[in-house]
Formats: C-alpha cells, sequence, structure tokens
C-alpha cells in the first residue's frame, strides 16, 4: 500500500475513537478535532508532496508511467478522504445528538430564541464586529493572502441596484475562541454554544448595510491549505535563520493545495475562487460541510458531568526519584526509566532546575526539537547560564511547523548567554538527549538523558514517551560524543551503545534482524518486537519478510504508516502488525531482540524510514 493511503488509513482509526460509544462524548467530538487536524497537515505535507511529483513528472518527457501512477494516487487519495468525510459527517450528527440529551446544546443561528438572538446580536456588535476584517472582491484584483491557520467566510452579495459582489470576512477565532457560551439564563438552564462563524452569520447584513444598500446577503465558510514545503536557500549566504525565517515568510503564500468549501456554495462561486487561488485540478477542491477548522474541537471545553471527559490521569511516582529530595542523588544510585504521560514529566524539568542552581554543576548540553509555548525547560537553561554554567543548546530550526517558534527561542537563550548552535547541514537533529556535567569529589561526573519524546510538558501529558537517566560511564561518554557530532559533523565516531544516524543506525538493525534469522534457521527461538510511528523503509521492510520466511515470530506495533503486508503465505506470515489509537497518541520507538533468551532492548526517537 502507497505510504499516503496507509497514513488516511491511520486517521481513520482516529475517526474511528469518535464513533466508539465507549469513548466518553466530549472526547469524541475532540477527536473529531484531531482528525481534522491531522488531514490538514496531511494536506500541506502529503498530498503536496504528491503534487510536487506531478509538476516534475509533466516537465519530463520519459516520466509518462510516473504522471500516470501518481495521477492514479491522487485520485484515490481524495477518493477515500471523501469515504471518511462521510463517516466524519454522520458521527458528528450523532455527537450532536447524544450532548442534547445530555442539555449541552451547539446551537446555530436559525435556532436562536427571541431571547438568544438578542444577547447574539449585541455580543456581536460589542465584542466581534471590532475585530472583523473585510474585503470586497473585484476579479481584476488579486485576492488577499489568505492565512492558512484562518477560515473564512466568502459572501455573496446582492445590492438593491442589481449588482453583485463577492466579500471576505475573517473569523476572528484566535481572539475571541470558536465556541461562545450563551448565557444560561437565555437557555432554559441548558449550557449553550454558538459557534463563532454562526453569529457572524446572523448578523451579516450588519457588515454592509452601513455603506450600501443590500437586498440579499448569504455567507459560506472557505479555507485554504498550502504548501508546507520550505524553499531552501542552497546558496552560502546570510545565516541559517535568517534564511529560514525567509522560507516561513514564502510558506505563508506557499501554493494552495486544497480550497475546502460549503458544499451549499454555488457554482459560480466556487469558480471564481478557485480561478483567484489557481486551483483548476477538480482534486484540489473538497466539498466540505458548514464548518472548517475543525480541529478548533480538539478545544471543545468541559462541560456537563465528569464522565464526559476522560478522567484525570494521576500520574506514579517515581520510587527512586521520590526519595530522594537531590535528583543526581538518585540517578547515581541506578539508572532510572520513565514512561510519560503515566509519570510526571517534572522530574526531568525538576533535574534541570536543580542543575541550574547546583555549585557542582558546571555545564548543560540539549538537543532541542520541540518545547511548550511557556517552556520550564527552557527557563531552566537560560537561569542555568546566569548562574554561570556552560549551557549549549542545539536547536533544530526545521522542525516542521515549530520552525518560528524555535527561531525566538534560538533569539532569547542566546541573548542569555546560551551557546546556541543549529545542527547540521543537510540533516535534522531529532535525538532528544541531555548532558550534565557536575564536579564530585574533585572528579568530573557525567549524567544523562536519553528519550523518545520531546522535552514539551504538554505534549508530555497526552504521547507517550521512555526518558531514560544515567550515569553509567560508557552511555553517558557517547552522549558527548553525540554532541561532538552535532558540533563537528561527519568525523568518524565509534559507539558500542547508542544507535546514532546516519553512523551506525541501520547496519545495528541489520545485524539484529539477520541474527534472529540465522537463529530461526538453526532452529532456535526467535523473536523480534518493533514499536514505531511509521514503517515505510524498503529495506527493513524486506530484512522483516526475510526473517519470517526463516522463521522468526515478529510483532510490529505501528501507529500510522506502515508499508509491510503481513500474513502472506510464504512471505509474512510469521509477522502481525497492530495499530493502537486511544487516548494517548502511541509515540515511544522501542526494538526489542530475542537474542536467545537474553534480551536486547532499545528505546528511540527515529521512526523505520529511509530518512532515518
Amino acid at each position: 500500500m502507497e505510504k499516503e493511503l496507509s497514513w488516511l488509513s491511520f486517521n481513520g482509526r482516529v475517526l474511528q475513537e469518535a464513533m466508539d460509544r465507549k469513548v466518553p462524548l466530549i472526547e469524541r467530538l475532540r477527536f473529531l478535532g484531531i482528525f481534522s487536524n491531522n488531514l490538514d497537515e496531511f494536506f500541506r505535507v502529503r498530498v503536496a508532496d504528491v503534487n510536487r511529483r506531478i509538476i516534475i513528472a509533466r516537465e519530463d518527457p520519459d516520466a509518462d508511467l510516473t504522471l500516470k501512477t501518481e495521477k492514479k494516487l491522487l485520485k484515490n487519495i481524495q477518493q477515500k478522504i471523501d469515504e471518511l468525510q462521510a463517516q466524519f459527517d454522520e458521527t458528528y450528527h450523532h455527537i450532536l445528538i447524544e450532548l442534547a440529551r445530555r442539555n449541552i446544546l451547539l446551537i446555530n443561528e436559525t435556532q436562536l430564541t427571541e431571547e438568544q438572538e438578542k444577547w447574539v446580536r449585541e455580543y456581536f456588535h460589542e465584542s466581534l464586529l471590532p475585530l472583523l476584517s473585510t474585503w470586497l472582491l473585484d476579479d481584476q484584483e488579486e485576492l488577499p493572502q489568505l492565512e492558512e491557520k484562518s477560515i473564512y467566510l466568502a459572501v455573496e452579495l446582492d445590492l438593491e441596484n442589481g449588482q453583485r459582489l463577492y466579500s471576505l470576512i475573517a473569523i476572528p477565532t484566535e481572539k475571541l475562541g470558536r465556541f461562545v457560551p450563551i448565557p444560561r439564563r437565555y437557555s432554559s438552564g441548558k449550557k449553550a454554544f454558538i459557534i463563532l462563524d454562526n453569529i457572524i452569520r446572523h448578523c451579516l447584513a450588519d457588515v454592509y448595510n452601513e455603506v450600501m444598500n443590500v437586498a440579499r446577503v448569504s455567507a459560506y465558510t472557505i479555507k485554504v491549505t498550502r504548501d508546507a514545503e520550505l524553499e531552501k536557500d542552497e546558496a552560502i549566504t546570510g545565516s541559517l535563520m535568517e534564511n529560514l525565517s525567509t522560507s516561513l515568510k514564502k510558506r505563508l503564500a506557499g501554493t494552495p493545495v486544497r480550497f475546502i468549501y460549503d458544499r451549499e456554495m454555488p457554482a459560480a462561486m466556487i469558480h471564481f475562487f478557485a480561478e483567484q487561488f489557481g486551483l483548476g485540478d477538480k482534486e484540489n477542491l473538497t466539498a466540505g460541510g458548514r464548518y472548517h477548522n475543525f480541529k478548533d474541537f480538539i478545544k471543545f471545553p468541559a462541560v456537563g458531568r465528569g464522565h464526559l471527559v476522560y478522567e484525570r490521569l494521576k500520574h506514579v511516582r517515581s520510587p527512586q526519584f521520590h526519595q530522594h529530595r537531590n535528583l543526581f542523588k538518585a540517578i547515581s544510585e541506578q539508572d532510572i526509566l520513565l514512561y510519560y504521560p503515566y509519570h510526571d514529566f517534572r522530574y526531568f524539568s525538576d533535574l534541570l532546575r536543580q542543575a541550574s542552581i547546583d555549585p557542582k554543576v558546571t555545564a548543560i548540553s540539549i538537543s532541542i526539537y520541540r518545547v511548550a509555548s511557556d517552556s520550564r525547560v527552557v527557563r531552566a537553561l537560560i537561569a542555568a547560564a546566569q548562574n554561570n554554567k556552560l549551557v549549549s543548546v542545539n536547536v533544530e530550526l526545521q522542525a516542521r511547523f515549530d520552525e518560528e517558534a524555535n527561531i525566538e527561542w534560538s533569539k532569547l537563550l542566546t541573548e542569555a548567554g546560551v551557546r546556541v548552535e543549529f545542527g547540521i547541514p543537510n540533516l535534522k537533529v531529532h535525538t532528544k538527549i541531555c548532558l550534565i556535567k557536575r564536579m564530585e569529589k574533585g572528579k568530573e561526573v557525567k549524567y544523562a538523558h536519553i528519550g523518545t519524546g520531546n522535552f514539551h510538558e504538554h505534549t508530555a501529558e497526552i504521547y507517550t514517551d521512555f526518558s531514560l537517566f544515567t550515569c553509567h560511564p560508557e552511555i553517558t561518554e557517547e552522549v558527548g560524543k553525540v554532541f561532538d557530532f552535532i558540533s563537528h559533523p561527519y568525523r568518524s565516531l565509534k559507539f558500542k551503545h547508542l544507535w546514532v544516524s546516519p553512523l551506525n543506525n541501520r547496519e545495528n538493525f541489520r545485524v539484529r534482524i539477520n541474527r534472529e534469522a540465522d537463529n530461526a534457521r538453526k532452529g532456535k527461538p526467535a523473536k523480534i518486537m518493533l514499536k514505531a510511528n511509521n514503517l515505510v523503509d524498503s529495506e527493513i521492510t524486506d530484512l522483516l519478510y526475510k526473517a519470517s520466511q526463516a522463521g522468526v515470530k515478529i510483532r510490529l506495533l505501528i501507529r500510522g504508516m506502515c508499508c509491510l503486508t503481513p500474513g502472506v503465505k510464504g512471505l509474512s506470515e510469521n509477522i502481525t502488525v497492530v495499530s493502537i489509537v486511544d487516548r494517548f497518541l502511541e509515540h515511544a520507538r522501542v526494538s526489542v531482540f530475542h537474542n536467545l533468551g537474553d534480551p536486547e532492548v532499545f528505546i528511540s526517537s527515529a521512526d523505520l524510514m529511509k530518512r532515518n
């Protein structure tokens, strides 16, 4: 299966959570938001990539077969999305009915009572109208630059003089939120919400009547999804940060890959906007429902009784950390493995906080990919630098969709006296490691963190990830080597304990898979368990097929894309593939090799993909 279709199957499993009646009702609504957010990113990245391949094939006279293949893939993608969207719409309808049974109402402008209508109109004029950005459109002029994170109302105006105009209104959800609660005194004691879009629809004529005589007005939600690929300047001019900042500005005006519109929108309006956006291919036009940016439903308020949302998770104490006020003392006694979100990420941020004021700590090195907007990790690093620790931070500026935030963090860290590096040319630094150097009894002792997830307090509450804390001399020495490699790339370094891409990761997989296959051929026990987000690397897939043919029992836990087909006689009958989609996002990557009863277990931040 093509990886794009495999990914859509994964998002279909997210949709199944929204359909599952065993999931708390408001959480089902939030899963619809997750599905929608995932689909947006899919268009920005995966569909945009297919479109680029089509453009390249069109320009190559020898690529006729490739062109047909990519066009067929794009058609299959749209067909699958249409199927999922139909399930989505039906699920949303059923959830609204279930919410209403529990006196939680999500009403539109046609369902307002007289009292509610009066309150909504007051809210519009006092809070909403001053924030509206409105454009009148002319087919002779370019459309205003539409922001991808925003949604808009496309407005059709019929004036009393017979003239027809088109207009755009930006919906200010970032300032007012998407869901506006209507006071309970106007809702018979029920919890009623109206979506911000619908308040504008209800008061639409008021936007224009001040300056023109409107006979009829109607509005339809539209949204544009753009190609998220950054144009990288290969010329050695300017800094990486400057070049990336320029690329981010270009992304805001990136090629539209999807124009999604209200299916009730008149054909003439659809044609007008498609022409304006340069979207000639039908594959790029998506008829949707009345509401777009459904990802806002991820933040639907927790109202009603407690059973409508997940019960708050109580963190499991780490006995090793809990019995020591000084966390370095705990790590010095034994290695400690945490599993988020069941353990508290605060153990790590507290370790950095202690390190920032510990007189014995001399240096901290860390690699940052994504951090929280109010990051305690960054605050601790800044405090450490201000307390005269040598703090070195590698910031991956090319962390997709976090580039702008990471540029700002880099500036903030640099201003605080932190030594900031930006990784390795032509590589992304995806590793989640930290190294702390501490003087103990006249000797330097190193403490290391190796993890599968980001140093991000918020995602650590919803992603499953491992963190290993150790002062094992050989492991900490190798963690130091990784930082040396980042600072001085492509040096020849040897690693015994760590698997480091692009140096030895692939070879270590190859050796261990083949070893299990050899053991199976000799009639010995042989097993492999791999857990990852994605499996799309053809070499690893082929090695697993051969191991299965040799008799190795292989269990794969692949959350997302999987291009391996299990259960095929003579090829993969010894392979099972399971995808877990539940309350928490499965994010940890784990590899377990039986090794004749002496298992080898590895944790990783890398997926089974060619680039890794």
